[in-house]
Order: C-alpha cells, then sequence, then structure tokens
C-alpha cells in the first residue's frame, strides 16, 4: 500500500504521521499521478493547526496538501492528460503522498522542475487572481505589501512583465533580489508609507497585501479608495472596507498556471526553493517553517 501523510485530531507538527493508505482511483475527468514533489503551503499549517475550522471544516484524518506535481499512472474517461504525462497541479484528495488525485492536470515544461512546478500552483495561482481582481492595469503604479514571501514574488514579476511600476515591501534581506526582478524595493515596518510616497512620487493606483501586517487603513489613505485594495492575510479586511481574496473551489483561475508554467519555462519567472524533505519528514518541515528556519517554499519529495 503507498504511504501518505495524514493527521487524526488538530495540534502542532507531531500530529502528522506517515500512514499506509488505499491508492486513490481516478474519476471521469481525472488522473492519478505517482507524486514526485508536494509544495507545502501556509495553509496548510492553518488548517492543521485547527485555526481554519470556523471557515474551512475538516473530517478527520486529514490527508494534508494542497499542490503535487509527478507523472500520470492512470488516467479517468475524458481525462487531459495520458499515462506517462508530467503534469502538476491542485490536488483532489491531498498531496502529501505518493499518489495524489488531479482533476485539471496542467503539463509540467521540460525545463521546470517537479518541485518549481507543485510550489507555484497554489501561491502562482493567489497572485494571478488577485491580479485580475485588482484590475491593475500597464502603466498604473501596484504597491505589494510583504512582496519577499512567495505570493508577492510571483505577484512582482508578473506585474512587471505587464509593464506595471511596482513598488515591494519586504524585509532588508529580501531588498535587492526584489529591485533585481524589477520593484522598486522599500523596507517594511514603521514609517513605511512615507518611504512608499518617496519611491512612488506619482501615487499609488492600487495595492495588493500579502503580508496581514496591519497595513491596510495606510493602503486604503495611500490609493484614496478601500476597492483599490485587496488582502490574502488580513482577516480585519471587513473592518476597512477592503476585499479578501480566499480563491476556494468557486474562486479559482486555472489558467493562471500554463501562463506561469511557460514563463517559468522561459525563464522569466523565478520562485526561490527553500526547502526540501523526504515525504516522511513532513512534521520537520512544519516545524521548521513556523520556527522561522526556512525561507522561501518548501517542498516535500515522496
Amino acid at each position: 500500500m503507498p504511504n501518505a501523510i495524514t493527521y487524526a485530531n488538530y495540534g502542532g507538527p507531531d500530529v502528522l504521521a506517515l500512514t499506509e493508505v488505499d491508492a486513490p482511483r481516478p474519476g471521469p475527468g481525472q488522473v492519478r499521478v505517482r507524486v514526485s514533489a508536494a509544495s507545502v503551503n501556509p495553509l496548510d499549517l492553518k488548517i492543521r493547526t485547527g485555526a481554519m475550522d470556523a471557515v474551512r471544516p475538516v473530517e478527520f484524518p486529514v490527508r494534508p496538501g494542497l499542490d503535487v506535481a509527478g507523472v500520470v499512472d492512470e488516467a479517468g474517461e475524458g481525462a487531459a492528460a495520458a499515462v506517462g504525462d508530467e503534469v502538476f497541479g491542485g490536488a483532489l484528495d491531498g498531496g502529501y503522498s505518493e499518489y495524489a488525485l488531479l482533476e485539471q492536470p496542467v503539463a509540467k515544461p521540460e525545463g521546470v522542475s517537479f518541485a518549481t512546478a507543485a510550489a507555484l500552483v497554489t501561491v502562482g495561482e493567489t497572485a494571478y487572481r488577485v491580479l485580475h481582481q485588482l484590475g491593475v492595469a500597464k502603466g498604473e503604479t501596484l504597491l505589494i505589501h510583504g512582496a519577499g514571501g512567495s505570493v508577492g514574488t510571483i505577484a512582482v514579476q508578473l506585474a512587471v512583465a505587464r509593464g506595471i511600476t511596482v513598488v515591494a515591501t519586504a524585509g532588508e534581506h529580501d531588498l535587492q533580489r526584489l529591485t533585481a526582478l524589477g520593484a522598486t524595493a522599500v523596507r517594511y515596518g514603521e514609517g513605511w508609507p512615507e518611504r512608499v510616497k518617496a519611491a512612488a512620487p506619482q501615487g499609488v493606483d492600487r495595492v495588493f497585501d500579502t503580508s496581514g501586517a496591519g497595513v491596510l487603513a495606510e493602503s486604503v489613505d495611500l490609493t484614496g479608495d478601500a476597492d483599490r485594495v485587496i488582502t490574502i492575510a488580513d482577516m480585519a479586511a471587513a473592518q476597512h472596507g477592503v476585499r479578501f481574496s480566499a480563491g476556494g473551489p468557486g474562486g479559482r483561475m486555472p489558467q493562471a498556471l500554463p501562463e506561469l508554467a511557460a514563463l517559468a519555462a522561459a525563464g522569466k519567472l523565478d520562485l526561490p526553493i527553500g526547502a526540501t524533505y523526504p515525504l516522511a519528514e513532513a512534521a520537520r518541515a512544519h516545524a521548521d517553517i513556523e520556527a522561522g528556519r526556512t525561507r522561501g517554499k518548501v517542498v516535500l519529495l515522496p
């Protein structure tokens, strides 16, 4: 029987256990992949602790993991990929596993690693989706908070490629990297609005907050309109009249992944992989993320 990571109750990283499970079988339109890489997302940790129970309840045991890349080993009727194809996408039944099901598999370009493909799924779709929701256009100025993280890093690159002027707030250690990606990078923390105004004397048209660091009030002041600000991380969004973009099954934009894959294959999209772990060490991966011992995306390798 194949192995997967599961947990039977909410808790710390130690609730994650390597478990023998039945191999899933693909239904119509689905494929089963032998997982080569599974991405670890911050949402995985929040669900594991029970912090999302009010909005995203689970049924135990849980098999975590949103994103995978691998090789198709079984295809259901009408599936968009065939046995032997290298694909990536959002896992239907939990990605921390040796096998997973995909309903919308996307072809993995030859020049893109399995780890990078898996890492792109949720963070790439999120960046793509929010830029679409903001309606930010060529020639406008976009402020991205928390641009040093994975979502922010991709959003910077997508926006710059579209002819958008990007101002990016981040920690000191990320400023040089973001500047190299085409953004005007400024240090976050106390006094950030003044630094942003100095970096963008023409003004800020839209704001994308990935940080959840209590920056919404000042962001609305900068744009003059709460409708021009979106957050994916600040649960106080409604208090400021700001939209909270959570994605979910009905809000995803699957068209994002082929475009992101093409950009990555062309060398126009960089997403740092901070660390990789064997599947059996998923608990250590979660613990290292929570302790701040990792930077960049974390990927499990079954």
